[in-house]
């Protein structure tokens, strides 16, 4: 594709740590095509490694539920301000948002009055709470891509130009590993731990999970146990937390990505997001669990539209790993269910099979390319016109 001479410029915003990576493989797939492109805007490690200018780190915004927000409120206002004044000194030639939907539809509605074309990559889940969202994308979104299969049915009801292009964790796909077969320890189950990629909710989740290691411990004759550390946090804030909360039982703390983690377990203990898709597409088996503060889960209680909160069921469309929400989420139920996993009354390899089969469902490999030919052609549009 041929693009006018002058160089383009592109906003992108990615407020978590998964949007960051899917936006770094964005940038790269786009810089393949242009290198010369200036790219900048609010992302962590990953985008400033693609060489995007970073104007506010991720790790200022990002925040879940409904009372946890307010912790961050100074910081979101802050952002939303300084993208909404770059806007209009810079005049990028595309905006480019990556999910994190309560920040970015300001920053949409900001560059829909300068005129300024939006691709907004990753859909918030109208699909599963808060469907009036979609009045205002219908305003403000030029182009939506979409990761879930289910989700383009529901733009193009509402006349929203959309493009299913796949879950991008399939572009880095590593080969499925035993942990026997790597290990020869025949008789060692080794179970993985994934707090999240958010201080506030490893806060919640990895206390319960090593009061879940324990018992599993004193069940199970020879059990080992790893945690995973997402590089959003930092490695002594999960240190503290094993400090105080375990019996002296020995974790071992697993940084560099979480393909890792699932290279070396029969299964884990995770929280709800996209690493339990990612586990899906390794074939690992997992027991899904997910806290919120009080209020918020009683807000979000009123609000969901769905059954499940996983996406592994979710995309499977019925229930095929356990799951535990909020008071649900004790040690006792999590330590039940892996149990009965380990020991036979769950059929792991049908399970592994199931998991494995999502694969197709969620698209296959080159996301990054596809919303790269989106963008490009956006900005073709966009270069030509002003």
């Amino acid at each position: 594709m041929n693009l006018p001479s002058k160089q383009a410029c592109v906003v992108i915003i990615a407020g978590e740590a998964s949007g960051d990576q899917h936006g770094a493989n964005l940038v790269r797939a786009m810089q393949k095509k242009h290198p010369q492109s200036f790219f900048c805007g609010i992302g962590g490690p990953a985008l400033r490694q693609a060489n995007v200018k970073i104007l506010v780190d991720a790790s200022e915004l990002s925040v879940v539920g409904f009372t946890e927000v307010f912790s961050k409120t100074r910081g979101i206002l802050k952002g939303i301000g300084m993208i909404r004044n770059l806007l209009k000194s810079l005049q990028p030639d595309l905006v480019i948002l990556i999910d994190f939907p309560d920040f970015n539809l300001h920053i949409a509605a900001a560059a829909k009055n300068l005129k300024i074309p939006v691709l907004y990559y990753i859909s918030p889940q109208i699909w599963a709470w808060r469907q009036a969202r979609i009045k205002r994308i219908v305003k403000l979104v030029d182009h939506m891509a979409v990761i879930l299969p289910f989700e383009a049915k529901l733009y193009e009801e509402h006349n929203i130009p959309v493009t299913f292009v796949g879950h991008p964790l399939l572009d880095a796909l590593s080969p499925v590993m035993k942990h026997k077969e790597k290990t020869g320890v025949k008789e060692q189950h080794v179970i993985g731990l994934l707090p999240g990629s958010r201080e506030n909710e490893i806060d919640r989740h990895l206390p319960v999970m090593l009061e879940t290691a324990d018992i599993l411990k004193e069940k199970l004759k020879h059990v080992a146990f790893v945690v995973s550390h997402a590089p959003s946090v930092e490695s002594k804030h999960i240190g503290a937390i094993i400090k105080d909360h375990s019996s002296g039982l020995p974790f071992e703390v697993v940084s560099g990505g979480v393909d890792k983690v699932f290279e070396r377990c029969d299964l884990v203990v995770a929280a709800s997001g996209t690493v339990t898709l990612q586990a899906a597409i390794h074939g690992t088996p997992m027991v899904i669990i997910y806290k919120l503060s009080p209020l918020s889960y009683w807000l979000g209680k009123t609000l969901i539209r769905v059954p499940n909160i996983g996406l592994v069921n979710l995309v499977a469309g019925k229930q095929i790993v356990p799951e535990f929400v909020q008071h649900q989420a004790n040690a006792d139920n999590i330590a039940s269910a892996v149990e009965n996993m380990l020991d036979g009354s769950v059929d792991l390899d049908r399970l592994k099979q199931q998991l494995l089969t999502l694969r197709d469902v969620l698209g296959g490999a080159g996301a990054s390319e596809r919303v790269a030919d989106i963008a490009w052609g956006m900005l073709k549009s966009s270069m030509v016109s002003r």
